[in-house]
């Protein structure tokens, strides 16, 4: 890592993220910052840094994840306690956050969750937040400082450009949300793109392809989608392709959140093979053969690298 002559950099890794945070130190060629976490009887959780980070560009690697509200609380006494101890500048490096999908209000009496949790991020001190593939990219207006939105596209590319001839493969989505990151996804392994229709009638997760736009007829697809909970919408449209002829079918997900028996359901489905990254590192059950799963810690590191030297983030991810 190219350092910055005129200010230190301090990295503390936080009990959700301790692998990651691992090799992105090992990629950053820094070691961790040495820090505890102790969690009482009661459930009280209670941090400590045990290194001096006065004056430091210090960086929080924690994800929000199962159990989220326990590891979101433990992220900001992370930032109270850096800021308390006189670092320069804090940045929250949040590999997956869950509560990017509360970010609307779409029926009476319910919460914005996502713009509660930036505004405690802030009010803790938060000078910067870097993320990956956001659900709802847009939650990035609710924080009021810089947000760098990272995109695991290619680490999943590198590793499906071995495998992909371009007229035997098509990229698909299974809704349209996801569609405009499908595109990018062909667009980089030139392949066409095919969207799902659908449908989703209440928040059980359960979910309904009812047509695919795009001939998928005799070709090998690979489904992109950001976050996998229980597998409904990939086994749902991995279905629809095969009933539309697809031959092999192939997931690639940012966030392998993979909620209890979705492995049993993604094992039983026709999907032959499904990439994960390593944003999420909690596991309800050991992983099953059927999936891998890829690092993204060289791009975290290299997103940290250019943010500690005052370097483009952008330069990452050409249009």
């Amino acid at each position: 890592m190219k350092r910055n002559q005129g200010k230190e950099i301090a990295v503390i890794i936080g009990s959700a993220s301790p692998e990651l945070g691992k090799n992105i130190c090992k990629h950053l060629d820094i070691k961790p910052t040495e820090s505890e976490v102790i969690t009482f009887s009661e459930g009280n959780t209670f941090v400590r840094i045990l290194e001096n980070v006065r004056g430091k560009d210090t960086y929080v690697i924690q994800g929000v994840h199962y159990p989220v509200d326990r590891n979101f609380m433990e992220l900001l006494f992370w930032i109270d306690a850096l800021k308390l101890a006189s670092a320069a500048k804090v940045t929250a490096v949040i590999p997956f956050f869950s509560y990017a999908k509360g970010d609307k209000k779409d029926e009476p009496r319910v919460s914005i969750r996502a713009r509660v949790c930036l505004d405690a991020l802030e009010a803790a001190g938060a000078d910067r937040v870097v993320t990956m593939d956001l659900h709802s990219p847009q939650i990035q207006g609710f924080f009021r400082k810089p947000v760098d939105h990272l995109f695991a596209r290619s680490a999943i590319n590198t590793y499906f450009s071995r495998l992909i001839k371009p007229d035997e493969w098509v990229v698909a989505s299974a809704d349209v949300g996801y569609g405009k990151n499908a595109f990018k996804f062909g667009q980089e392994l030139g392949l066409p793109v095919v969207i799902g229709n659908k449908i989703r009638k209440d928040h059980s997760e359960n979910a309904q392809i009812w047509n695919i736009v795009g001939d998928v007829a005799g070709k090998n697809v690979l489904i992109v989608d950001d976050i996998i909970f229980t597998g409904g919408s990939l086994i749902a449209m991995a279905q629809a392709a095969k009933n539309q002829g697809a031959k092999d079918i192939y997931a690639a997900v940012t966030h392998g959140v993979l909620t209890q028996s979705a492995q049993q359901k993604l094992s039983d489905s026709v999907i032959k093979e499904v990439i994960i990254t390593d944003t999420v590192e909690y596991r309800f059950e050991p992983l099953s053969s059927k999936i891998k799963v890829v690092t993204v810690a060289p791009l975290f590191a290299e997103a940290i690298s250019r943010i500690h030297n005052n370097e483009s983030i952008s330069a990452l991810f050409p249009v």
